[in-house]
């Protein structure tokens, strides 16, 4: 089950939460007792290699488009 993250705006403190994903829009107490909280952007953190012992390949270099090394930026 997904951790989610929210902040207590009263008291400042941070906690989290396991529910559904399902539920993960539905409002939160904090465990002061307050219910005027904010779910926090949460960042995912994967470890581990790749199958099979390979190296992921490098990206390509190169030219783009846009405004990122396109001819319409001069």
């Amino acid at each position: 089950m997904p951790r989610y993250e929210y902040r207590c705006r009263p008291c400042g403190d941070t906690f989290e939460l396991s529910r559904p994903m399902a539920e993960s829009a539905a409002p939160a107490s904090c465990p002061e007792g307050h219910d005027d909280t904010v779910k926090l952007l949460s960042t995912v953190a994967v470890g581990g290699t790749a199958r099979g012992g390979a190296a992921a390949p490098a990206p390509a270099a190169g030219g783009g488009g846009g405004c990122c090394g396109g001819g319409c930026c001069g």
